[in-house]
């Protein structure tokens, strides 16, 4: 630990109480740190990439928190909770509980939508379910349910001295003749029938007793099947003046009487004239409405899902896509796939000789159609046949072979025709707040839903009860749109996020649950962050420090370090040459500190420089009309030979265009197989010059624990061909394949090559167990013993990167498969470590290095780069900026989609869309040298260059 570290970390206004200590941390490659996070800070980590930062704040802090949190629990919870390791360190003085964000996309599952991983669509359900008004779909009135203080309000408004009855309908129950019926209303204390005159004539009222004196004929002849449906059992009656307290009472009881002796149904007569209905059933126009309650808007539950989608939006059906594959052609060319040949040729000849009479343009490509014309293309019209015709006549013939694989042809994954893609049964879409139904405001961008809830306007009780409910909802919208996500929707699949979006919805949901006195740690929440939304960024970080909270971010944001309260720098370099504090303070001691790789970047006596050349292109390929998404008819060209960087603000169609279109278009092109093609019109240019395209995306290298960097660069079989070469594993008849831990010979067989023996627990995670056999080192103890300059086949590959070239310097070959992996600034990672220990970002590059390391062998290759800065500092920022230039230098081609303003200056041609995000963006905004695109007064990126 250098000198500027211990005299910072010991600065005497640091006392125990208002600092979180760190004493004698060793995880992984820290080497005995020591080191104090103040409280109640804005606090930033940074250093080179496998410096020690993750390990001193989530696998030391973090892990320490949630180790404390969980042994607060009973014993009985505590069982079904994974065992928590205690993390190597002596001790951590002030902590707080912990929560850490991290980048993985947590969700894989289609039912978790935006909404509800920020929990905005629980307090929408509840909103909804409180003060939603339920309005009936025939004649648009309010479907309301009426109660006694309803009924007993409506008589206390009349005019003092009216005449007031209250009636329950007589009703002859089955299997019941009158007689039984009159009788039990006799036993419940009845006394009086109630028969309605006609219009005009005055009601007569008869004793129960009377009747009962009466033979059945005499009774039959006076409640006849005419007068039946006039004739009330009489409740009360009462003259309208001021109610005395008993008086309200006596009202209430003979109203609560009456709804329950008419099962929800009661009358009252006014003056011998008027009749009016109550009813405390949820009904009206003849239809029984649900009453909200918040499951009914749960599309998780089976009672609010909709019954034909089961809640996913999607079914299976005839899929658009399949049916019209190419939206260039118009319906005279042949867009409509199924309507070729012979035979079915028919459909479409009738479509297009009707077509004159339906006004519809046979001429017209599939892709300018208004929607009124497409939908005509589907239904029909009068004898005029569309494509659901057809499709409803090939199911009508199911029973023959060909017409079952012609429709198997063109089903798909389709929007669910009953909910039109809201989840919802369509119960819950009868209820509306502000004249909106719940589907429709999940539709919605969240930026245009806050402006919708500020103008949106409630009676007086509405707003009492629902005034938390909004305020909940309120701030949870505005944090989304001030961490740059306003350009999403609430029912946007959560699996369907990148890992930047989806950490920050955790923020939202950590900012929402308003927690004080914690400790928040987040790694690198800007990534895939423009630079104006890193702004907004910053602010929200602040709000969080200022509710009382310690914020400690992961981070290599110079942004981000400038705002920061306090720097903790780690490094000097990585894996072994790293783990120790360089550096503490705030920006200013950061930069005067000498030691600081960082400060040195920061000041500039260390810089990314542009390159002096801006390269000369001749070929390009052009996306033309594209319009996937929010991208606005745009047509974009993409030079080979170059480095083109595509840029923008988040969600302003960056992935869109370069994975949804160019990617797998070119690859569908190349006869591969490929995702569905975002629309767009055609790709043009010199699509033949390249023989295969690649995605280096950030997804792990590999499915299984055996899987590590050397193995995936293919350097693992030269280094397994030189231990069979040494005499001992010839003497023992070893060949290559003995030194391979994943067939069997030489790999340890305890194991079978792992290394640990996963033990398994019931209730509790899996316990790992180092192999008792092998010692945790995979191989059995023979083909240890064979050695090449002292070291076995287990000691080389727990050697780093760096520490591997100078081991295997004398065999040239070796070093120079291994070298791609330095290039790629990798030197720290150990050659057999397990892939999935390694983050997005060096994952990412170990993909890189396995190109590098092809050479030009491989012919011209087009690489598409997602973010490849992601976890990286300016020192490995230089570095992955040479392995770039090193694959144009082979005859590849780049495209990378970047927010980094070193990469974007470094860039032979920039490609920037915007210029806002969502709606607001999908147009082109510049395409051409980086110089010049600081002189675009609309881009936001020109602002930041």
């Amino acid at each position: 630990m250098s000198k500027t570290a211990t005299k910072t970390a010991a600065r005497p206004e640091l006392t125990s109480t208002n600092e979180i200590l760190v004493k004698g941390a060793r995880i992984h490659n820290l080497k005995n740190v020591t080191v104090a996070f103040p409280r109640n800070k804005f606090i930033v980590v940074t250093g080179v990439s496998g410096s020690g930062k993750s390990s001193l704040t989530i696998d030391t802090l973090f892990a320490e928190g949630q180790r404390r949190y969980a042994e607060s629990l009973s014993a009985y919870a505590r069982q079904f909770m994974a065992r928590m390791v205690k993390p190597d360190v002596d001790y951590i003085k002030g902590l707080c509980p912990a929560i850490a964000i991290e980048q993985k996309v947590i969700t894989r599952t289609p039912r978790s939508t935006v909404g509800s991983m920020t929990e905005i669509y629980d307090y929408l359900r509840l909103l909804f379910a409180r003060v939603g008004r339920t309005i009936s779909p025939v004649s648009g009135r309010e479907v309301k349910k009426d109660d006694v203080a309803d009924v007993t309000a409506a008589v206390k408004q009349m005019p003092e001295g009216t005449r007031v009855v209250i009636l329950v309908p007589f009703k002859q129950h089955a299997k019941r003749e009158v007689r039984e019926e009159l009788n039990i209303l006799m036993q419940k204390g009845f006394s009086r029938m109630y028969i309605r005159g006609a219009a005009g004539e005055k009601a007569s009222l008869l004793r129960i007793e009377e009747l009962l004196e009466q033979d059945d004929k005499a009774l039959k002849q006076q409640l006849s099947k005419q007068t039946l449906p006039n004739t009330y059992v009489l409740i009360d009656r009462v003259a309208v003046k001021e109610f005395e307290e008993d008086d309200l009472h006596r009202l209430s009881d003979s109203i609560g009487t009456a709804f329950y002796e008419g099962e929800g149904e009661m009358f009252i007569e006014i003056d011998g004239d008027q009749l009016q209905h109550y009813s405390n059933k949820f009904e009206l126009d003849d239809m029984q409405f649900e009453e909200p309650v918040p499951n009914l808007f749960s599309f998780n539950n089976p009672y609010g899902a909709c019954p034909t989608c089961e809640g996913f939006s999607q079914v299976l059906g005839i899929d658009d896509d399949l049916v019209i594959p190419d939206r260039r052609l118009s319906v005279y060319e042949g867009a409509v796939a199924p309507w070729k040949g012979e035979k079915l040729g028919w459909w479409r000849d009738q479509f297009v000789k009707g077509a004159k009479a339906i006004d519809f343009p046979i001429h017209k490509p599939i892709a300018d159609l208004t929607p009124s014309q497409y939908r005509l293309l589907w239904d029909g019209k009068g004898s005029v046949y569309g494509i659901h015709a057809f499709f409803k006549e090939v199911e009508q013939n199911l029973y023959k072979v060909q017409y079952r694989v012609l429709l198997s042809r063109y089903r798909g994954r389709t929007l669910c025709p009953d909910c039109h893609g809201y989840r919802l049964r369509k119960e819950a879409l009868y209820v509306q707040v502000g004249g909106k139904n719940i589907g429709e405001l999940c539709e919605w961008q969240v930026k245009d839903l806050l402006q919708w809830f500020d103008k949106l306007t409630l009676t007086e009780h509405e707003n009492q009860i629902a005034k938390r409910i909004l305020l909940e909802i309120h701030q949870r919208i505005q944090t989304l749109v001030s961490v740059g996500l306003g350009y999403l929707t609430l029912n946007r699949l959560a699996n369907s996020l990148s890992g930047g979006e989806s950490q920050r919805i955790q923020l939202t949901r950590s900012l929402g649950s308003n927690l004080t006195n914690s400790l928040y740690i987040l790694d690198e929440p800007s990534i895939g962050l423009h630079s104006r939304d890193t702004e907004r960024l910053i602010e929200v970080l602040k709000q969080l420090r200022d509710l009382g909270n310690t914020v400690v971010v992961v981070e290599h944001d110079e942004m981000m370090m400038r705002e920061a309260d306090y720097i903790i720098d780690m490094g000097p370099l990585a894996s072994h040459l790293g783990g120790e504090v360089v550096a503490v303070g705030n920006y200013d001691q950061l930069v005067a500190n000498p030691d600081s790789l960082t400060g040195k970047y920061l000041k500039g006596e260390l810089s990314i420089d542009p390159p002096k050349n801006v390269r000369k292109w001749r070929e390009k390929i052009t996306v033309e009309g594209a319009r996937q998404n929010n991208l606005k008819d745009i047509s974009v060209s993409f030079p080979l030979n170059v480095l083109c960087v595509v840029c923008g603000v988040s969600g302003s169609g960056k992935t869109t265009l370069v994975k949804q279109i160019l990617y797998p278009a070119l690859k569908k092109m190349k006869g591969e197989i490929a995702d569905k093609v975002g629309f767009h019109k055609a790709i043009t240019g010199a699509v033949e010059n390249i023989s295969q395209i690649e995605m280096v995306d950030q997804n792990p290298i590999g499915k299984s624990s055996r899987s590590n960097p050397v193995t995936y660069i293919k350097a693992y079989d030269e280094i397994r061909d030189l231990y069979a070469k040494q005499p001992l594993a010839k003497m023992r008849g070893f060949l290559p394949k003995h030194f391979s831990f994943n067939v069997d010979g030489g790999r340890c067989d305890a194991c079978k090559g792992e290394g640990e023996q996963i033990v398994e627990m019931q209730f509790l995670a899996d316990v790992h167990l180092t192999c008792e056999v092998c010692g945790g080192k995979r191989f059995k103890e023979e083909v240890l013993e064979v050695q090449y300059k002292g070291k076995s086949i287990y000691d080389v590959l727990d050697m780093s990167v760096d520490d591997a070239i100078e081991f295997f310097k004398e065999d040239k070959a070796l070093a120079k498969a291994i070298q791609p992996l330095q290039d790629v600034g990798l030197g720290y990672v150990k050659l057999g470590q397990s892939s999935d220990t390694l983050s997005g970002g060096e994952a990412q590059r170990v993909k890189l290095a396995s190109f590098l390391g092809k050479g030009k062998s491989s012919g011209q290759i087009l690489f598409i780069f997602d973010e490849p800065t992601t976890g990286l500092h300016f020192h490995d920022i230089k570095k992955l900026l040479a392995s770039f230039q090193a694959l144009i230098d082979q005859g590849h081609s780049l495209v990378v989609i970047e927010h980094n303003t070193d990469v974007i200056k470094s860039a032979d041609w920039v490609i920037d869309l915007g210029p806002e995000a969502g709606d607001a963006g999908g147009n082109l905004v510049f395409e051409g040298v980086p110089k010049d695109l600081k002189k675009v007064k609309e881009s936001y990126t020109g602002r930041f260059l």
